[in-house]
């Protein structure tokens, strides 16, 4: 991104959601969208494995991830996931609701890590939520379609 004041390229923030201008010092917030992501950058080395448009650069809470612009899935590395869902649970305070049964027929989905290109193992999602979800183990990165992140964060750890 280059700085709307001088034009010099600037680098994002340790925050992940703003650009600071190494020339001239000015500030860039980066606007969240509807599904609460920043987009940092319009390409990476990426393509969205559902519609193969580049995958954006991206954060969330000060998470980095990959986001697509088009279907609004994410590519969530592993360790990036783990420590994403603590901090959303922790801010989204005591609304849980139990999320409808993810579909058994999405389960047949076949598609191809952004990384390595091998199949992602299509899996329900161990945790809550009711969410089917792709991995790719060698690569360790969780593919999660739109709504998929915020279902998880919203359910219950334990029925009761």
């Amino acid at each position: 991104m280059d700085c709307p004041n001088c034009g010099a390229h600037m680098q994002p923030d340790k925050s992940l959601e703003s650009w600071r201008c190494s020339y001239c010092g000015s500030v860039y917030y980066s606007q969240k969208n509807e599904d609460n992501v920043c987009v940092l950058s319009d390409t990476s080395d990426f393509a969205c494995p559902v519609c193969t448009v580049p995958l954006a650069q991206a954060s969330m809470d000060g998470h980095k991830l990959f986001y697509c612009t088009q279907c609004r899935g994410s590519l969530i590395p592993v360790e990036v996931f783990v420590s994403l869902l603590d901090d959303l649970r922790a801010k989204q305070g005591g609304a849980w609701n139990i999320a409808r049964p993810a579909d058994p027929q999405e389960l047949r989905r076949q598609i191809r890590c952004p990384r390595c290109g091998r199949q992602m193992d299509t899996h329900f999602y161990g945790g809550p939520g009711n969410v089917v979800i792709d991995d790719c183990a060698a690569c360790e990165l969780n593919w999660l379609d739109q709504g998929e992140l915020s279902r998880i964060v919203r359910a219950p750890e334990e029925l009761v």
